[in-house]
């Protein structure tokens, strides 16, 4: 049984960036052990979305439609309205977060789905992105399994040794310079 107190997470993998001039998109590909309907429940449901994601939503996500969310873990809850594109379960999820386009891809896998986030993200604040997505789809499959270990983002996933790292690593993965974070820290 996974708790939070021994969770690391593993080395930076499965992300890559595609790059449009300063537009950045990172690609998250991630092999889970669940069917693609299960999945698509965990990112759809707000119950779900509370156990893993960097944002709560006021409804299902499943449908086309206004949303609204509410940021997580940041030093204030930041309320976006979003609009969720495309909704055509249990395969693709496109909706907005924060003027940031989303896109979610479900493909079945022999007994499983293989999940693939598309997420534009300003180039300077990439590594971060990817470091916290790692860390939410950590907990995400967690949770698949049915061992919650409760939600890691915002200031608190930062404080895990496990981000830094992550950090680190993907940005020298993508081939752009850490952010330093806090955004006062000195560089290490």
């Amino acid at each position: 049984m996974g708790s939070r107190e021994q969770y690391a997470p593993g080395a930076a993998s499965g992300a890559e960036v595609r790059k449009d001039g300063e537009k950045w998109v990172l690609v998250l590909v991630r092999d889970l052990r669940h069917p693609p309907a299960k999945v698509w429940e965990a990112l759809t449901d707000p119950e779900h979305l509370r156990e893993w994601a960097p944002f709560d939503s006021n409804r299902n996500l499943g449908a086309v439609g206004s949303a609204t969310l509410t940021t997580v873990g940041a030093p204030t809850p930041h309320v976006s309205e979003t609009h969720v594109k495309r909704a055509d379960a249990p395969k693709v999820l496109e909706f907005s977060w924060g003027g940031q386009d989303i896109r979610w891809e479900l493909e079945p896998r022999s007994g499983g789905t293989r999940l693939t986030l598309w997420h534009n993200i300003d180039r300077r604040f990439i590594s971060m992105g990817a470091a916290g997505w790692h860390i939410c789809l950590d907990v995400l499959e967690q949770l698949l399994a049915g061992q919650p270990i409760g939600r890691i983002v915002g200031a608190e996933a930062m404080k895990f040794g496990g981000w830094q790292r992550l950090n680190a690593e993907y940005a020298k993965q993508f081939g752009v310079e850490p952010p330093s974070w806090p955004p006062n820290a000195p560089k290490p």
